[in-house]
């Protein structure tokens, strides 16, 4: 797992040190470092993350499930008051697009399958989950609803490997509980120092 090692790595050095030291703009050295690494690992095992015959049912099933659970979301958002509007849903929702469509590649194509490929086909979906759950530490409300969402992300891509409904479906649960719930339960979504900043 040793891109998995360094993806990590990059991830937290940007987290934890870099992004709340340096302009933003340095974002681009851990980020290339990231899609470097991905593009090498799928080079090399031939696979890319967009299998068309996977799809379709793909889309049926990861949008089916979505919808479900963002209305689950918005119900529970409604119920505690927290539930408000932010207005140009579009807006908001397209650059989360792209933004789960880089995540969802690197974890189903590089961290799932080396989790797969050192454990085995179901034991790898866990233990992908519980990395990118651990990746959004130390925020409670977002490691735990982000390693929940990769449990079912990765099962899914091992069925159907397309990354394009996973994209829609982290978008679209995003979006969710940006409106379902407040930055008081959300930490703003931050993770790394940046969650632990809020407080100051």
């Amino acid at each position: 797992m040793t891109n998995t090692i360094a993806i990590l790595a990059a991830v937290l050095l940007q987290v934890w040190f870099l992004e709340e030291r340096y302009p933003r703009e340095i974002v681009v050295l851990p980020a290339g470092l990231i899609i470097a690494l991905t593009i090498g690992h799928d080079w090399r095992h031939r696979e890319w993350g967009f299998a068309w015959r996977a799809l379709l049912p793909g889309l049926i099933r990861a949008l089916g499930v979505t919808f479900v659970l963002c209305l689950v979301m918005l119900a529970i958002g409604a119920a505690i008051g927290t539930l408000h509007d932010r207005r140009d849903f579009l807006g908001n929702l397209a650059p989360l697009i792209p933004w789960g469509c880089a995540q969802q590649w690197v974890l189903q194509t590089v961290v799932l399958r080396e989790a797969q490929r050192a454990t085995s086909r179901k034991a790898g979906v866990v233990v992908a989950a519980l990395l990118f759950g651990a990746v959004h530490l130390p925020n409670p409300f977002l490691s735990s609803m982000a390693g929940a969402a990769a449990l079912l992300w990765c099962w899914l891509y091992d069925r159907y490997p397309n990354i394009i409904p996973l994209a829609l479906s982290h978008a679209l649960g995003t979006l969710a509980v940006r409106y379902a719930f407040d930055d008081s339960i959300t930490g703003r979504l931050r993770i790394g120092a940046g969650y632990l900043r809020l407080g100051e």
